[in-house]
């Protein structure tokens, strides 16, 4: 079953590369798509702007969620289910629809901030509300957050002690999951970046492909390897702090 499963992913990884490698006419092999990439100055830049993208939503999303459903949790427990809709409310609209929505609260963003790509962090965040709450709430479920923050209260510590001190090392797991992601779904994004006329690496491969079919595929399944990459370092990490939770439980 494990090498069904393990065939079911390569298999296509496998023909990507043979197709990126292949000329069709003569049947030999050349990486002349893959150094053409290389020399891509658009592909190197789209990639950047991804990346940066990635962490910048990944770190607001935190700031903004964690502290709220901590707070939720600690002073208003009558609002969870309130929150809870609001979050997952993305879900249930449709992409096109959130940005025709936004386009407005985006010109302003742009007046402020300037016409840069990274702005696209704000309708990123709301994007990955749905995913990120579910796995920081099941973190906050595993612990008792109330009774942690009396105690600590009660010995004299503040607000923010309670805050990074206490909850926080309780929750990290939770907070990497959430990150983890917030950084798929960054880096694959394309209907927002589209829409909104912004260069990020799906939208740069989309334009390779009206071009060079075989360039795209390499393109495509560099990005693929890349952001497997990405994840499998935030699954590690993830895991090995679970792992010394576990050990020191």
């Amino acid at each position: 079953m494990l090498v069904l499963f393990a065939a079911f992913f390569a298999y296509p990884l496998v023909a990507m590369l043979n197709f990126s490698t292949k000329v069709p006419a003569t049947g030999e092999r050349t990486w002349a798509d893959w150094q053409a990439l290389v020399a891509d100055e658009a592909l190197r830049q789209s990639i950047v702007t991804s990346l940066e993208l990635a962490v910048l939503t990944a770190v607001v999303m935190i700031v903004l969620l964690l502290p709220t459903m901590i707070w939720v949790r600690l002073r208003v427990p009558g609002a969870t289910r309130l929150i809870e809709f609001l979050c997952l409310l993305p879900l249930a609209i449709p992409a096109l629809v959130i940005v025709v929505g936004i386009k407005n609260v985006m010109a302003w963003v742009t007046l402020f901030a300037g016409d840069t790509p990274l702005a696209l962090t704000f309708p990123y965040v709301v994007l990955v509300l749905p995913f990120s709450y579910r796995s920081i709430d099941a973190a906050l479920s595993s612990i008792d957050v109330k009774t942690l923050s009396e105690a600590a209260r009660s010995l004299g510590s503040g607000w923010p002690t309670v805050f990074v001190r206490i909850v926080l090392p309780n929750v990290v797991s939770g907070v990497l999951s959430a990150a983890t992601i917030t950084v798929a779904l960054v880096l694959g994004e394309y209907t927002f970046s589209s829409l909104l006329n912004y260069l990020t690496m799906p939208v740069q491969i989309a334009a390779i492909y009206k071009v060079e079919a075989r360039a795209a595929v390499a393109a495509a399944f560099a990005s693929i390897v890349l952001v497997a990459l990405l994840l499998l370092v935030l699954s590690y990490v993830s895991r090995d702090r679970r792992t010394k939770e576990g050990s020191v439980a």
